[in-house]
């Protein structure tokens, strides 16, 4: 009994409370050292949004720097009231009980119940209250550990000295001038870690891209040496579950060498970088032409040979633009495949592709699905079409030779703007977007691209 009684609490406390690993108090102390913290005053990390990578982020802390509670605080915000539907209360059930560690630590809670309650129908679960034993709804499949939630957003943020963006983009700029109304009194200005990949497009004074970052300090007036972005070639779950990762943190060098070592972990392995802006353009890039990829999936019953030829078309556009935003775009390169690589593989946006063209989702349904959160691709379509189609940026055609807007030599871009965007177009399209025929090698659009001087800084802001 006694021995059963022990694995109970083992298995309760085993996400990261009782060991001190990899010098992970020291990484602590020296992150409070650099923010001015006093012992006794606990250095209080808030993430905004409970999505997979949101929710993910916030329990990587937890495990690592949880056991530490009188020197770091680690709460996570989402919205009170999202109701679990009964199908997913079935599924979290089969989850909880296919899971000993899991189902132990609920019983432990005095949580397990509620569940058997929900799977029956006798009562209703809410997003909130499941985060708080450590399922997202967004990936109910990977249970995380324990959070501290916090539902009203005031709470949460108007003392927190690092703050982890993980809203969608589409959300991050009405959020953010909510937490600004909370920031008034502060004498001390907090960090700004941003998860958000996606873009806003805006046509005044000049065409430009808007980040979430640049939302932010628009929403906040935080300083952008206190903003920065984090992303990389990973799945959230299967950095949980201790995949081999790696990422990439970018901003002023004053906080992200600092916070990359912090975060760095022996399976999530952490470098830093200067070019913030364009590492979160080029997430958000990714993500559009993933939705195709699922697409191309779907309609050719999965041919390798297909999504061969729409990787080499998409990754010529992406490379085309890539020339446009940034002057030194060979350096992207490796990033952006990786990222790229990986969202095609098993991102949503590649999943919400494919279920466009089975038939079991259409546009008019919207980009938040149930269970899998915002499709930030879609937004990102609509915005880099609608200023790659400015005149102001035209690009000399390689054959008519005269000016034109740079969408038009992004064939696919143009396809899914018409399919998710205009509704001109059915998914069946994509298909026809690969049959050039014209008979262009997409190794042509590169070339155009390396031998002129395509570089429009006004693109990311830059003078």
């Amino acid at each position: 009994m006694v021995g059963s009684i022990m694995g109970i609490v083992r298995n309760a406390y085993s996400n990261g409370s009782v060991q001190n690993f990899n010098g992970l108090e020291e990484k602590l102390d020296d992150l409070r050292g650099l923010l001015g913290k006093a012992d006794g005053d606990p250095l209080r990390i808030v993430s905004i949004g409970a999505g997979a990578w949101g929710s993910v982020f916030a329990a990587l802390l937890q495990d690592s720097y949880g056991q530490f509670r009188d020197k770091v605080q680690i709460r996570i915000w989402r919205r009170p009231g999202r109701a679990v539907d009964r199908a997913t209360a079935e599924h979290l059930f089969e989850v909880i009980n296919s899971r000993e560690d899991v189902l132990r630590r609920l019983i432990w809670r005095c949580a397990y119940l509620k569940y058997v309650e929900a799977r029956l129908g006798d009562r209703t679960l809410y997003a909130d209250e499941i985060l708080k034993d450590g399922f997202c709804l967004n990936m109910i499949d990977t249970p995380l550990c324990p959070l501290k939630v916090v539902t009203n957003l005031q709470e949460a943020v108007w003392d927190a000295d690092i703050v982890v963006n993980g809203l969608p983009s589409t959300e991050t700029r009405e959020i953010f001038e909510d937490i600004n109304k909370y920031w008034k009194e502060r004498i001390t200005v907090p960090i700004i870690i941003s998860l958000a990949k996606g873009i806003e497009a805006a046509l005044e004074p000049v065409p430009h891209i808007i980040t979430p970052t640049k939302m932010i300090h628009q929403a906040t007036g935080v300083p952008m040496e206190n903003i920065l972005y984090l992303g990389g070639p990973n799945i959230a779950s299967e950095i949980y579950n201790k995949e081999y990762a790696n990422a990439r943190i970018c901003g002023a060098e004053k906080w992200r060498k600092p916070l990359a070592k912090f975060l760095r972990q022996p399976h999530f392995i952490v470098w830093d970088n200067s070019d913030l802006i364009t590492h979160e353009v080029m997430g958000g890039l990714k993500n559009v032409y993933a939705i195709g990829a699922g697409m191309v999936a779907a309609l050719t019953n999965e041919s390798a040979t297909s999504k061969s030829v729409y990787f080499a078309h998409c990754t010529s556009e992406m490379i085309f633009i890539t020339h446009l935003l940034t002057e030194e775009p060979e350096k992207l390169a490796g990033p952006l495949l990786a990222d790229t690589y990986v969202t095609l593989l098993k991102g949503r946006n590649a999943w919400y592709g494919q279920m466009l063209a089975k038939g079991q989702l259409s546009p008019d349904m919207g980009d938040s699905i149930s269970g899998k959160g915002m499709i930030q691709g879609v937004s990102a379509v609509e915005a880099f079409f609608e200023l790659l189609s400015q005149t102001s940026l035209s690009v000399l055609h390689p054959e008519d030779n005269k000016p034109v807007a740079p969408v038009e030599l992004c064939p696919i871009l143009k396809t899914l703007y018409k399919i998710l965007i205009s509704r001109e177009l059915t998914t069946q399209d994509i298909l026809q977007a690969l049959r050039d025929e014209n008979l262009n090698d997409p190794r042509e659009r590169i070339a155009i691209a390396q031998s002129h001087a395509f570089y429009r800084p006004s693109l990311l802001g830059k003078p």
